[in-house]
């Protein structure tokens, strides 16, 4: 009979290991409880491998050597971790042992020979206590007799799962016991037949287990198996021999964290999780099939661990070999954020197996030096590039690159992708004659043969999924295009590997009244005035001191306790001035109430404030490169920035966000997230938006929250429409745009070069002002589109470089149109008559559970500027305190019902309904505000708010009546029936 208990799946793992894996199965006799280690297989691999070392020893011959070894051996594991003695070995005087012999190269049939007489093994239900010989583990695995892995197993036949399992590691697993003590154990696995997760530190309640699983409709979780139980790739894929002695050779880590400015260092245990272990050995697979010169885009969630992913992806690319021959010569990553940089060299630097192989590029000549210097993984930020690449030549045509890009959205588009091909591919000869030199840029645009590019993002924008993505064909004839590998917000998010930071989003309203402070109404531009109103009055100094106390008390009240009182906050904001504003309000805040919280300031450069010429590092009184380390320790709790640390910052103290400043699309994702990193003891987040509507954001978030797809390919042809678009305003000819690459190329001074754009951009400025908008916006669309296309597109097309050439230095010659702005001097007509701000009900914004798709990349510019829209300053103040304002209602409530029932007791007078019967849309409008009116002076008595509203505010009353009116009118003079929604 099927046996379904826990022991029956416990049959079924070893059973697979022993017979099908070719795993010894150990027993508890072979178990040394006093050292940990499989004895017996111990000194069988040693005996095997290494008799002469062993004899050196002498511990077959002294009891006293034997136990010296044993104590020098576990010393060894407890100081340097089970990962690197299995990597390094052990000495132990007079000798020096290998505990495990590596996976061997193809074409080293003695190294093959070695790691076959590793003894890999599965001991269940260990009894690993010398204290409490009942205490059991459901298994463990041994290599070499050292243990790497242990597992509890549930099974939800029998009503327990793999939480079960959690529970029980935390609770009955002491970490005092030796198996389960840091670093002695590779990975602690819990297990049931759906899920599973791993630990690499037990540290009793506090042990933080995180998931193991596949993923499932971008979800958490694990697939239907249809030829088995949903977990069985853990030993049948994760535990096999080489997969096994390839994450401890490749992945797992004991790392170094060492805080700067206390000097304190601490270890934690890195391995791998499975998106990470999964994306990593489909790339390596796909670049070992197919060599360099392909594209991959990995579409993998913020806070989802791609730094780890990026290292363990460099380092195993310099060492992939096919038939003897290393596929890639050198591994360029670049990141465009500064404190990236930094932390994906160190991540680097740890995960290396072999020194001196790692080198960072920060000025012109180190790209260069590196690579002639043998370095295998150079490191640099977007912003260095351009100047590093000058310098490399055309030395390296012949090598093979990988470039691997994080957070693929700056860094390769445009001029940067063609200076950065033209150098690696080495095409580019100073001594060609133009058409040579034309070509070679052409060309330079491409996406080079002999480099593969790894393009790692969270958000993928349309043109990443262009450059990047996998094309496919439609059966509409159209080409969509996916990404390589996706580990969605979804998944990470379900799988609590990171926070939803939508869950608690509270937007908070501003309620104001401007008034007119002059006795004309002069006109102005509406949209231009209802933007400068809005600016005024959120930069107000009483709004600003009255949102920092707002954000000051909800720290106090709620934020400061939470992740066991170590939180943190940020406040966005959406100048350098703001910011500044912002951080003297809130150290005001801090100040009265007399708190023991500071706040810091982050942005870049200099900024006159004040009469002052202010920076970061003055007003906090330390240097900006300490700020991150700064905020981590007390008392600095709050980070007011200015466009720093929105993207990139990872933080997982970082708790709650107070946003004053406009997010859109990939911004307000970015900038959101860098709340969502999972940390023990954080277990929500909070977001007080004072700037954005919650369905912006879930919109935003909506196109990133499981796989992103771009719909449609750029039509290259578009590029024609808009040289047409140019040529019919006759700002240049074919003859000046010749003339000017044949001097342009041929290194001419700028005496010979200005005299040509000049020429046009005098015939630009003759252009009436629909003119000069057209032409510049096409233009602006022509460089940016084949800034784009030149790197795609299979065939180069030598005309557009030229012309892209000869634009992109036209362009800054070219002014803007003149503009009359219409509203200018409204500021001096106006007031700000009340102002405060009040949070709305929290919220837990959902997002959709489909696919996204966006539109392929713009290649529009052509059109015109729309006339202003004038309108009488009260009108502009009225619309404006309709939209932004609102009213301070003293029983909204009340009102809101009153409001409901207006429309249906206007509907019933009998003058209304007769003129919607017998008359025009126009006299049943005068009827309908009429009876709007007597149906006001009744309901006065009832509420005096709505009346009072009525007789002072126009825009109220104006509001009121279309509503009444749109509600009710019908030709039939039927009376509306229920109530209006409002």
């Amino acid at each position: 009979m099927q046996n379904t208990r826990e022991s029956g799946l416990e049959s079924l793992i070893v059973d697979w290991l022993v017979e099908k894996n070719g795993y010894d199965q150990g027993t508890n006799e072979d178990y040394n409880k006093e050292y940990t280690i499989d004895e017996t297989r111990l000194f069988r691999f040693l005996e095997a491998t290494q008799p002469k070392q062993l004899e050196l020893l002498g511990v077959k011959q002294s009891r006293l050597k034997y136990s010296q070894f044993l104590d020098r051996l576990v010393g060894e594991i407890a100081k340097r971790g089970v990962i690197d003695v299995l990597r390094n070995g052990v000495k132990v005087y007079p000798a020096s042992l290998v505990m495990f012999y590596m996976t061997p190269s193809e074409k080293n049939p003695a190294a093959k020979e070695l790691f076959e007489k590793n003894i890999f093994s599965v001991t269940r239900q260990l009894q690993y206590s010398k204290d409490n010989t009942r205490l059991a583990l459901d298994f463990c695995v041994f290599i070499n007799g050292l243990p790497v892995v242990t597992c509890e197993l549930k099974n939800q036949l029998t009503k327990q799962d793999v939480e079960d399992a959690v529970y029980q590691y935390k609770t009955y697993r002491d970490p005092k016991e030796l198996l389960f003590s840091f670093k002695r154990c590779m990975v602690h696995f819990a297990v049931d037949d759906a899920r599973v997760k791993f630990c690499t530190k037990l540290a009793g309640k506090a042990s933080w287990f995180l998931p193991f699983d596949k993923g499932y409709n971008d979800g958490a979780g694990n697939p239907p198996n249809p030829n088995g139980i949903m977990t069985d790739y853990l030993w049948k894929e994760i535990l096999t021999k080489f997969s096994l002695a390839n994450i401890i050779e490749n992945y797992a880590q004991v790392v170094i964290d060492e805080n700067k400015k206390t000097k304190k260092k601490t270890e934690k245990q890195i391995f791998p999780r499975y998106h990470q272990l999964s994306v990593v050995r489909s790339l390596l697979a796909n670049v070992k099939a197919n060599g360099v010169g392909q594209k991959y885009l990995i579409q993998h969630s913020a806070g989802s661990g791609k730094s780890n992913s990026i290292a363990w992806l460099a380092h195993q690319l310099v060492g992939l070999e096919v038939n003897g021959v290393a596929v890639v010569d050198s591994v360029i990553v670049v990141t465009d954020r500064v404190n990236l940089d930094k932390q994906i060299r160190d991540t680097i630097k740890q995960f290396m197996q072999v020194s001196n192989t790692v080198a960072w590029a920060e000025r012109s000549g180190d790209l260069r030096e590196a690579i002639a210097g043998g370095k295998k993984i150079i490191i640099t930020t977007v912003h260095k590039f351009p100047f590093i690449l000058n310098d490399i030549g055309t030395a390296h045509k012949g090598s093979k690159f990988a470039i691997i890009i994080d957070e693929a959205h700056s860094s390769q588009s445009g001029n940067m992708s063609s200076s950065m091909n033209v150098a690696l591919g080495g095409d580019f000869d100073p001594e060609a004659d133009v058409e040579d030199k034309i070509n070679a840029l052409v060309e330079g645009r491409k996406m080079l043969t002999n480099a593969s590019y790894f393009a790692f993002t969270a958000t993928p924008k349309n043109k990443t999924l262009e450059m990047f993505g996998i094309p496919s064909s439609q059966p509409d004839g159209t080409v969509k295009h996916y990404p390589f590998h996706n580990y969605s917000m979804k998944q990470a998010i379900q799988e609590g590997f990171i926070l939803d930071v939508l869950k608690y989003y509270t937007p908070i309203k501003s309620f104001y009244k401007l008034v007119k402070t002059v006795t004309d109404n002069p006109e102005y531009d509406k949209k231009k005035a209802q933007k400068r109103l809005r600016a005024y009055v959120e930069s107000d100094e009483f709004a600003i001191a009255t949102k920092a106390g707002i954000m000051v008390e909800h720290f106090h009240d709620i934020v400061c306790r939470k992740i066991d009182g170590k939180a943190r906050a940020m406040v966005v904001t959406s100048s350098i001035e703001r910011a500044i504003e912002y951080f003297y309000a809130i150290y005001s805040c801090l100040e009265a109430r007399k708190s023991p919280y500071k706040a810091i300031i982050a942005f870049s450069g200099d900024k006159e404030y004040g009469g002052k010429t202010l920076n970061e590092s003055l007003i906090n009184d330390f240097p900006s490169k300490d700020i991150e380390d700064m905020f981590a320790e007390e008392p600095y709790r709050i980070l007011v920035v200015a466009d720093k640390f929105q993207t990139g910052y990872d933080e997982p103290l970082l708790h709650t966000m107070y946003v004053d400043k406009i997010l859109t699309d990939i911004k307000a994702v970015q900038t959101l997230s860098r709340l969502n990193r999972a940390k023990e003891g954080k277990f929500d987040t909070f977001v007080l938006d004072f700037a954005n509507e919650s369905e912006d954001i879930g919109n935003a978030f909506s196109r990133y929250y499981r796989t992103t797809i771009l719909s449609g390919e750029t039509d290259p042809n578009k590029l024609y429409d808009l040289i047409s678009a140019m040529e019919q305003h006759q700002v240049y000819t074919e003859y000046h745009v010749d003339g000017f690459i044949n001097l342009y190329l041929g290194s001419a001074e700028r005496d010979k070069l200005d005299p040509i754009l000049d020429t046009c951009a005098n015939n630009y400025k003759k252009l009436d002002e629909a003119g000069q908008v057209e032409f510049k916006s096409s233009a602006k669309g022509f460089v940016r589109t084949y800034g784009f296309l030149g790197a795609i597109l299979p065939y180069g097309n030598a005309e557009w470089e030229k012309l892209s050439i000869f634009l992109n230095l036209l362009l800054p010659k070219l002014p803007s149109p003149k503009e009359e702005d219409l509203s200018a001097g409204i500021m001096e007509s106006i007031d700000l008559d009340s102002y405060r701000a009040e949070a709305r009900s929290m919220i837990s914004i959902q997002l959709g559970d489909d696919n996204a798709e966006v539109a392929p990349v713009p290649t529009g510019g052509i059109g015109g500027k729309q006339p202003p829209e004038l309108d009488l300053l009260t009108n502009i103040l009225s619309i404006f305190n309709d939209l932004f304002g609102n009213i301070d209602w003293k029983d909204a409530d009340n009102v809101r019902a009153q409001i409901q029932r207006i429309p249906g007791m206007v509907s019933k007078d009998t003058k209304y309904q007769n003129a919607m019967k017998n008359s025009d849309k126009q006299n049943a409008r005068m009827e309908s505000d009429a009876a709007l009116q007597r149906v006001i002076f009744n309901i006065m008595a009832d509420n005096m708010e709505i009346f009072k509203q009525w007789g002072d505010n126009p825009s109220f009353k104006k509001w009121l009546a279309d509503m009444v009116f749109n509600v009710t009118y019908n030709t039939d003079g039927k009376p509306f029936s229920g109530e209006a929604t409002v």
